[in-house]
């Protein structure tokens, strides 16, 4: 038999009603309220709104009292925070500790709902949502007055992230007042804005303008801050409430960027007639309880009870449990520990019988302990010596790997700056460095020496040619911008010219010599 879910969604205009048979819909209904009664998603009056639901329940004939409730979500926070990997027993008291930081809020007056999400090894990522404590209690105590046990609530832009089968998406919700923009993003709301309308704007075309410039200013917003993977043409963007309606505004929505628009689509079933786009939040919290098995689906990831700790059902009192019991087991203890009680006399007898031989053993192994100890000392005295000559080795060996340590990162040091410097020369300049061969045409070629430590290098080469000079500052130009020396010092340049041949086969060959400077830049 497929389960029932009853959900319950409270607007400031309507009561939005709707119950499931497994992913069917059943029932739904709504009910007007008057103005005044709830306002921005606050009920003010408790008694009427509860009766109002009582006569909705009692109208559809609805017998279950157990429902899911959504909250509107108006001045709810929402954030993605990370701490260290913690113990699941001191997760929450971190987890409030950094909300304290990063809400601008005082947590005296919201309540707290998070869940963990992946992360990386060795941190806790959470999704982290804060909500007024008036409206959470004043919605608690109405649906408790109209007879109903609410057993999990929800928000209601968070109900709508859940209704996408989709791992990225952008959710467009706008209703009488207000509108909201949910960005979802590797299966995450990683973006949830609420907007007022303007009060002056009645039709959707003079609200539109309004609902478009904020839709491009958090595209753009979202964007920045991730360039590696940013919203484009292939994240659907969806619809619902009066836009869904007006199929017309859709282009003007997204403006000039390239975004296919479409209703947000209903994931569960429901016979003709039903108008989903009235009923979404509810779908959404149905949802709750209906979504696939881990693994299956794009659906959000985020699915947390809301329910403060306060409202949750408290466990039965283990006193209450526990006294009949102890009565039960005393009694039991005090029968069995008569029977001890005639044992232990008899056992007692027994071992008073075997006292007299033990005591006698005892003595015994008194006298061979004493015995030892006097053969004991010599040998300590022979070890004092030994324990003073193992210090000194272990202060050598210490002395000797700390040296060692140095002159490996040392040697890593000079490795990794010779490799640069070799790798930065240009094919027009010869250097010499460890039996290398030039392979530069030049006559003339005074050695070239790389003379390097930890802290500094040498560099001497030759670049032939009139133009030589040009090569040797691209050479000093490229060292520089490796990162890998904190200076790089041209210590001189010298020209030079070698006559070959005589007569009309003399040759004038001319180029530079050149020194340079590094101050290598891991330097400690």
């Amino acid at each position: 038999m497929a389960k029932k879910i009853v959900t319950l969604f409270i607007r400031d205009t309507n009561i939005n009603l709707l119950v499931m048979k497994g992913r069917r819909v059943d029932k739904w209904a709504s009910l007007s309220l008057e103005p005044g009664l709830v306002s921005q998603g606050l009920i003010l009056d408790e008694a009427q709104v509860a009766g109002k639901v009582k006569e909705l329940l009692r109208r559809e004939r609805v017998i279950t009292r157990k429902v899911i409730a959504g909250l509107s979500g108006l001045n709810s926070l929402y954030r993605m925070i990370t701490v260290p990997e913690l113990p699941e027993a001191i997760l929450p008291e971190a987890i409030t500790h950094e909300a304290s930081r990063a809400l601008p809020v005082s947590l005296d007056e919201v309540y707290l709902s998070y869940q963990p999400v992946p992360a990386p090894k060795g941190e806790t990522r959470v999704f982290l949502a804060a909500f007024p404590r008036n409206v959470t209690d004043a919605l608690l105590k109405t649906l408790q007055r109209a007879g109903l046990e609410t057993y999990v609530i929800d928000l209601a832009p968070l109900a709508l992230c859940r209704i996408p089968n989709e791992p990225r998406a952008i959710i467009v919700n706008v209703r009488l007042d207000h509108f909201d923009i949910m960005v979802i993003a590797d299966r995450l709301p990683q973006v949830i804005r609420r907007l007022s309308l303007p009060s002056e704007a009645e039709s959707l075309s003079e609200k539109l303008p309004a609902i478009t410039e904020e839709f491009g200013r958090t595209v753009a917003f979202y964007n920045v801050g991730h360039l590696e993977k940013p919203l484009d043409s292939t994240v659907p963007v969806f619809v619902c409430g009066e836009l869904a309606e007006v199929p017309e505004t859709w282009q003007s929505l997204v403006d000039k960027l390239d975004f296919s628009v479409s209703p947000l689509p209903s994931p569960v079933e429901y016979p003709e007639g039903f108008n989903s786009n009235e009923f979404m939040v509810n779908i959404g919290l149905a949802l709750k309880e209906l979504l696939p098995e881990k693994g299956e689906g794009n659906f959000s990831l985020v699915n947390f009870n809301a329910m403060p700790e306060v409202y949750q059902p408290k466990a039965p009192s283990m006193a209450r449990i526990l006294v009949p019991i102890g009565i039960v087991v005393g009694i039991g203890l005090l029968v069995y520990a008569g029977f001890l009680v005639q044992n232990s006399v008899a056992r007692t007898s027994v071992l008073r019988s075997q006292l007299a031989p033990t005591e006698t053993r005892i003595i015994e192994q008194q006298k061979e302990m004493a015995t030892v100890k006097e053969q004991i000392a010599p040998v300590e005295a022979q070890i004092a010596p030994l324990e003073a000559q193992i210090e000194l080795v272990e202060a050598t060996t210490g002395i000797f790997n700390t040296t060692l340590t140095g002159l490996e990162e040392g040697r890593e040091k000079v490795d990794g700056d010779l490799s640069q410097i070799a790798a930065l020369v240009p094919a027009d300049i010869a250097l010499l460095y460890g039996g290398d061969k030039v392979t530069v045409d030049a006559t003339r070629l005074d050695p070239a020496e790389i003379n390097h430590d930890t802290e500094q290098a040498t560099v001497k080469g030759v670049a032939p040619g009139e133009e030589g000079y040009k090569s040797i500052f691209k050479y000093a130009r490229a060292l520089r911008s490796s990162g890998r020396f904190s200076m790089v010092i041209i210590t001189s340049i010298e020209a030079y010219e070698e006559v070959e041949g005589e007569g009309e086969e003399e040759e004038i060959k001319k180029g530079f010599n050149f020194e340079f400077l590094l101050i290598s830049n891991t330097r400690e």
